[in-house]
């Protein structure tokens, strides 16, 4: 392709009405406005989600509440999006040539939106922009706080940023095309775009940044040990370890996915049924033992565990429950197995192309940042059990774990 848009391929119908720059920045606009939802909802129930991460508490009754301060960036970010957005179908009018013509557009308001987050603008939660800026920086290359610095804020930051890594690479290759004089970031999406291995690299970058958080809590809890002489209320840190290989399960999944789109039987030395199936293989595990943590160690409910039925609490759940109904949470067990089992798609016959299409990939995004969502209310609502309760005798979880409180 040499970058003239009336030899480029014809696009599909969803890239010329959201090519890539917008859908990517329409999922982390998305995001911003759930995280308010997460922040109004739980506030609703009595769960103090700043008091959780150690942000400030509001000095004065005048200040607008947490939420409404992340509605307020949000509203401020949608408006331009939409108005773009509106402006560049009034422009291209669905013709290919013209939607890759008119990159400057959607490339400027994730400019806007960069801007957004950094700028001094006093009426948009500056405090609080800066301090995600801040998270983000300090976890960039997997640090982690203590505990009373916010441990727990930079946990749920990284965790988030693993939902948003098919997004981050989607970035880079829209800033690769942005820039490159063979391709515009509007046209047909070249995930190759700086090298085969360039895409799965950024993708593997949130797994990278929590297997080394949970590193750092191991040694934390060794040196801990080493001082005190023994083995102290966390246990030894094996827990951390077994959080660590969770992330570690992630990146056989995105070398091999990697290796099957530049599929090369001379470099790879395996047929292409076989590597699928060593895909398949490392995906299932994935999948299965993320869903397992997130049900039994992040919302420390027993559905795995002996105690599951308890006289003391409903199936499978916990004796201490914030939300209202025990229906929510088996929803959310549910949506959140259905989510974590969206690979599934590849092996039906009708769908193995699914997540090939520009379409198809755009939804995995935001389902994948939709079960985030549900995951974050009941991740905090634990942490708040955690520290409002403590651990109990006949509390639930992994029965035969020890120390789980003290996990992230």
């Amino acid at each position: 392709m040499d970058g003239n848009p009336a030899v480029e391929p014809e696009l599909d119908l969803f890239s010329r009405i959201l090519p890539l720059p917008y859908r990517v920045a329409l999922i982390i606009v998305l995001g911003i406005w759930a995280w308010g939802l997460n922040l109004q909802y739980l506030s609703l129930i009595k769960i103090d989600v700043p008091a959780l991460i150690r942000y400030p508490s509001r000095t004065s009754p005048t200040h607008p509440s947490h939420h409404l301060s992340c509605y307020r960036v949000a509203t401020f970010l949608t408006i331009p999006l939409i108005a773009s957005l509106l402006f560049f179908w009034a422009i291209t009018r669905g013709n290919s040539t013209s939607v890759q013509r008119w990159e400057i557009l959607p490339n400027f308001y994730l400019l806007v939106l960069v801007v957004g987050f950094v700028a001094p603008i006093p009426f948009l939660s500056r405090a609080g922009r800066f301090r995600t800026l801040a998270i983000l920086k300090r976890i960039s290359i997997g640090g982690l706080a203590e505990a009373q610095d916010g441990k727990f804020g930079d946990i749920l930051m990284a965790d988030a940023l693993t939902s948003y890594a098919k997004v981050l690479g989607d970035l880079f290759v829209a800033f690769c095309m942005f820039l490159s004089s063979e391709h515009s970031s509007t046209g047909r999406p070249d995930r190759g775009c700086g090298g085969q291995f360039m895409v799965p690299f950024i993708i593997s970058i949130p797994s990278l940044i929590r297997l080394r958080q949970c590193l750092i809590e191991y040694f934390r809890v060794r040196k801990g040990n080493k001082h005190t002489g023994g083995v102290g209320s966390s246990g030894w840190g094996g827990q951390h370890l077994a959080n660590a290989l969770k992330y570690a399960s992630a990146f056989p999944v995105i070398i091999l996915s990697a290796l099957q789109r530049g599929y090369d039987p001379k470099k790879i030395g395996m047929t292409e049924a076989g590597l699928f199936r060593l895909w398949l293989f490392f995906v299932f595990v994935n999948s299965f033992y993320s869903f397992y943590w997130d049900i039994a160690r992040d919302w420390d409910l027993s559905l795995f565990s002996s105690t599951r039925k308890s006289p003391e609490h409903p199936y499978g759940l916990r004796r201490h429950l914030y939300f209202h109904t025990t229906e929510i949470y088996y929803a959310a067990i549910a949506i959140d197995l259905l989510l974590r089992c969206t690979w599934s798609f590849k092996l039906s016959p009708h769908l193995d192309h699914f997540n090939d299409l520009e379409g198809g990939i755009f939804l995995m995004e935001a389902l994948e940042v939709f079960r985030r969502w549900i995951w974050i209310f009941f991740r905090v609502e634990t942490e708040w059990v955690r520290n409002n309760r403590g651990p109990l005798p006949d509390d639930i979880l992994l029965g035969e774990m020890s120390n789980r409180y003290d996990e992230d």
